[in-house]
């Protein structure tokens, strides 16, 4: 079998697998049929197994340190499956004698200089191996390979002489990561790992993601912050580290390795007293990565991923090394209160004692609902539920809403029309084993990395059908089966035109329509105008291509469709997102494993929001403001009287603030001006207020409108729990002390309410959780000793802790169990290019960066690759406009205009143009207006209408070459391919017979 196919079945079917036995040295062992033998191996016995990983990763077959004797033959354990009576002996002369020849080989490509090595803390396998196999002498020299160490890289550093040529790291890049960067130059005089094929790591097609350093089992490959840092020694000067290293070898020979390795555990030992292993919860997007990071002091020396649900090994750049912002320099530390000359420093019982005063004076004069909260989408679900209690219970007001209104509203209003939960039907496990993922109107590698790297495994290992819909080519795309680009607005119509291809050649799912599905008749009237040749016109994609879609959808067994804010960010939004649900039930893609539909949510917690109530018609746990019976439910809890009146969302807010209904806003973590639409009327009416206060960790372009500002803590510097996309609830634990008198959220608003009179007593996030749980029937069993470590539910959880991965598996939550077709109908985008306005403006995220950059921007090695924003126009348009890379335009919408850089690009097609979020020129929505969607207000930012004017000054590529996209080119390959390594003459399987060297007779 090949190492290919080893690496797909490690993986495949070994859960479901039929139990066989097998003798382990004379044991009696039960192992799953078709496993990695080295899995069966370790739970019974630890043997050496530097080049194997995990199943994720498969066999790598490198290193030949597993070695063992399978029914007489010497075998690699790791590339070797469990078949039924197989007699293994791992402890026999001969295979310990292979495994150790295997070992010294690896030796003479790595310098153990341990006691000064900052890689030595326990996780270096090359050290723990040579400790378990009693190492003293090697009979293979250490030889230095003559390659510099590539320092290239913001975050990372090669070093080839300490390179044990395991693979691990191209493993990871071609196989996990999916990134198709490294390989390894087998056929060279010198093996090592390749960057697109050359030896520079700076400009290849890295993405910094961070696999290969996690994965690799020495010191190799390191965070640059952890050099210098972790050992004792290991600070010392280059010249003088040197000179350390150079004591260690020479007394070698003599002494052995036992006294060096001594004296490496004793080193060892005493870092665990200063360097502190944290686990914590990724604070960017929702993909909900989880992991330890390691601390000294203060300083942040590195991120290791192993254990997290969501993303197991994986990490993307922001994940691994964007954590600069926590320590950066212009973190807020005190209150501040504007004064006419500006803000001052105040101390917190200033500060409160103002926010109190006010609040309640405004409450008093304009009544409750003249105040407003707005919930932080980047907190704890602890910290937003205290903010929306403090709102209906000490305010007395449902004017509460999160930054999920910007983006991700119309995708949970589709799912609760249609099957009656907001949020994503599976895991991200169940995207990865569907045979057909659809992708709209998302850019998943750069928005959702670690998520995309599961479907890339997916397509290139096992075979999934991939669709995307998108006016621009993005990763995604170009790895597509088919990538097509529907005109912007327009995704309802070919969505709806699916559905009802399905019923006119018979391939709805009748029966399961039948069982589980409400208003088919009226939904099937309302496809009526939405046929083929209608959506080829609306959409402009040709009819053959939408004809082949259907075909695919039909012939798939299992479905998932994903969308983002391509989808959500038009008018017809909550439209789009239903017609989406529509088509999976019109299939029969739910109430089974890998199917559904999959919202990808934006900040790390939007979807714990709007759980815990963030908003102004729910309570916590998605019930109604308005049902009698929820309303006296919270009432008996809380103790006090609430409002039975719906609230304002943050939009209607900010219309009364012009209309004088809208008095004060309570704002955490939201910076409104770079990211709601049309930033001059919210601008206006911030400044209308008679009283705002913003909590953040940084003085954003919000705060400057504040009177008061609240130093937040970060999520490294608290306790708490996030929600992913996929429902998962997982814990964070306090990495840091807050620093300076910043404060975490909770606390401030707790302090905040018992000033007005709340007397609530939370001493700890676990005080608030068992509350939310008390009150919210999808957390009822949540609790933190059952999120213990890196332990997670999904919710809805029982009372008894029972989770729920997968969603509607025994019906859905109506009445009848029921999920419902909900019509919809479509209108063209409101805002349309014309011979004026004449191209469109499209907009989103980028890896790097996050959103419009307030904690990416303050990341030195993020700020070295990517400085600076530009916008994206084809070439056509570039060749009829006459415009290089370069160039400063004035880009000019209806609403505003900025300046900017263009890069001419293939990714985007004729007079489209596109613009990321991040934003040192000006925020995207300078440009924007105020038209959304009707059913959400969520703004329709992917509807704007703009003109380019060219300036005179020409400028250099706003791309630099360090980027990954200036000119890197991946090298894909099926992953180490280990049969090159046996193809050189100087290989020699370990455990076979030396060639006898004759010698000529003189």
């Amino acid at each position: 079998m090949s190492t290919l196919e080893l690496v797909k079945t490690s993986v495949v079917g070994v859960e479901a697998a039929a139990k066989v036995g097998i003798s382990i040295n004379g044991d009696s062992v039960i192992a799953a049929d078709g496993e990695l033998l080295v899995e069966a191996v370790l739970r019974h016995k630890e043997i050496p197994h530097i080049c194997y990983h995990s199943p994720l990763m498969g066999p790598i077959q490198t290193c030949d340190t597993c070695m063992v004797e399978v029914d007489g033959q010497l075998v690699r354990s790791c590339g070797t499956k469990v078949t039924s009576g197989i007699n293994v002996v791992t402890e026999s002369k001969r295979a310990k004698d292979a495994r150790a020849e295997a070992f010294d080989v690896i030796l003479g490509n790595h310098m153990l200089y341990c006691t000064v090595c900052d890689n030595n803390n326990e996780n270096c396998r090359v050290h723990n191996t040579a400790l378990a196999l009693n190492v003293e002498h090697q009979e293979h020299p250490f030889k230095p390979k003559p390659y510099e160490v590539d320092m290239s890289n913001p975050f990372y550093r090669y070093d080839p002489s300490q390179c044990i040529l395991c693979g691990q790291c191209v493993q990871a890049c071609q196989t996990v990561q999916v990134n198709e960067t490294l390989s390894i130059g087998w056929e060279l005089e010198h093996p090592r790992v390749l960057w697109d094929g050359g030896m520079q790591i700076g400009g290849s097609s890295c993405v910094s993601c961070g696999h290969c350093i996690t994965v690799c089992p020495c010191n190799a490959l390191m965070e640059k912050s952890m050099l210098g840092e972790a050992g004792f020694l290991s600070g010392m000067p280059k010249e003088s580290l040197n000179k350390m290293i150079d004591v260690v070898k020479a007394i070698e020979p003599e002494m052995g390795y036992g006294a060096i390795m001594q004296v490496s555990q004793t080193e060892s030992k005493m870092r665990e007293e200063r360097i502190k292993q944290t686990k914590t919860v990724c604070t960017y997007c929702a993909v909900g990565c989880s992991y330890d990071v390691w601390t000294k002091d203060r300083k942040i020396l590195k991120i290791v991923p192993q254990h997290g649900d969501a993303n197991q090994i994986s990490t993307c750049v922001k994940g691994k090394f964007g954590w600069d912002f926590v320590n950066h320099e212009e973190r807020l530390q005190k209150p501040l209160i504007r004064t006419e000359n500006g803000f001052r420093e105040a101390s917190w019982e200033e500060a409160l004692s103002l926010i109190t005063e006010k609040l309640g004076k405004i409450k008093k004069e304009h009544g409750p609902d003249s105040i407003g909260i707005v919930v932080s989408s980047k907190t704890t679900n602890e910290d937003g539920y205290l903010m929306q209690k403090f709102a209906r219970a000490v305010i007395g007001t449902n004017n509460i809403d999160n930054c999920s209104r910007y983006c991700q509203a119309p995708a949970t209003t589709g799912l609760f029309r249609t099957v009656g939960y907001g949020g994503d039907a599976g895991s991200i496990e169940d995207i990865a084993k569907s045979k057909l993922v659809v992708i709209v109107g998302a850019n998943t590698a750069e928005a959702h990395p670690v998520l995309a790297t599961r479907i890339k495994r997916a397509h290139k290992l096992f075979g999934q059908r991939l669709i995307v819909a998108d006016p621009r080519e993005n990763e995604m795309a170009r790895r597509a089966n088919i990538h097509f680009r529907p005109r912007p607005g327009t995704d309802l119509v070919w969505l709806c035109a699916m559905s009802r291809y399905m019923f006119d050649h018979g391939h709805a799912k009748l029966d399961f329509i039948a069982r589980w599905v409400n208003n088919e008749a009226d939904f099937r009237k309302s496809l009526e105008p939405f046929t083929m040749e209608y959506a080829a016109r609306i959409c402009k994609v040709p009819v053959e291509t939408l004809e082949l879609i259907a075909q695919e959808m039909a012939a798939a067994d299992t479905m998932c469709i994903l969308w983002a804010m391509g989808v959500t960010q038009h008018i017809r939004a909550s439209d789009t997102s239903t017609a989406i649900s529509n088509l999976l039930l019109a299939t029969g893609n739910y109430m089974r494993p890998g199917c559904g539909a999959y919202p990808l949510r934006g900040h790390n917690n939007v979807q714990g929001a709007g759980d815990i109530g963030a908003a102004p018609n729910i309570y916590p746990g998605y019930q109604s403001v308005n049902d009698p019976e929820m309303h006296a439910k919270f009432e008996q809890a809380w103790g006090v009287p609430l409002s039975p009146n719906i609230g304002m969302n943050n939009h209607a807010m900010m219309e009364g603030a012009y209309d004088g209904t809208f008095r004060a806003l309570y704002l955490a973590g939201e910076d409104m001006i770079s990211a709601d639409s049309n930033v001059a009327w919210i601008a206006g009416a911030f400044e209308k207020l008679d009283l705002f206060v913003v909590q953040d960790i940084f003085f954003s372009e919000t705060c400057r409108y504040a009177d008061v500002v609240l130093p937040a803590a970060p999520a490294l510097e608290k306790d708490g729990t996030f929600t992913n996309t996929e429902r998962r609830i997982q814990r964070l634990y306090k990495a840091l002390p807050e620093l300076g008198d910043s404060r975490a959220d909770w606390k401030i608003t707790q302090e905040i309410a018992n000033r007005m009179g709340a007397g609530w007593n939370f001493q700890h996030p676990s005080d608030i959780m068992d509350e939310l749980a008390s009150v919210s029937p999808i957390h009822a069993g949540v609790r933190y000793d059952r999120l213990e470590g890196y332990n997670t539910l999904q919710w809805p959880v029982a009372a008894d802790g029972t989770d729920q991965p997968i969603l509607y598996l025994n019906g859905f939550p109506f009445p009848d169990n029921k999920a419902k077709f909900h019509p919809v109908s479509f209108t063209e985008p409101e805002e349309q290019p014309d011979e004026d306005f004449d191209l469109f403006l499209n907009n989103g995220r980028q890896l790097e960066h996050f959103h419009e950059g307030n904690m990416t921007y303050r990341v030195g090695g993020i700020r070295e690759e990517t400085p600076e924003r530009y916008l994206e126009i084809s070439q056509d348009l570039a060749t009829e406009r006459g415009i290089e890379t370069g160039r400063w335009v004035r880009v000019i919408s209806r609403h505003g205009s900025l300046v900017i850089k263009v890069l001419v690009t293939a990714r985007v097609e004729g007079k489209q143009v596109y613009l990321p979020l991040f934003s040192q020129e000006g925020p995207v929505n300078i440009l924007t207006g105020s038209h959304a969607d009707d059913a959400t207000h969520t703004p329709a930012y992917k509807e704007t209408a703009v003109k380019l004017k060219i300036l005179p000054k020409q400028g250099d590529n706003p791309l630099r070459p360090l980027n990954f996209r200036y000119s890197g080119k991946p090298t894909p390959q099926t992953g180490v391919e280990v049969e090159r390594k046996w193809k050189r003459a100087d290989y020699r399987m370990p455990g076979t017979p030396k060639l006898v060297q004759i010698q000529p007779a003189k």
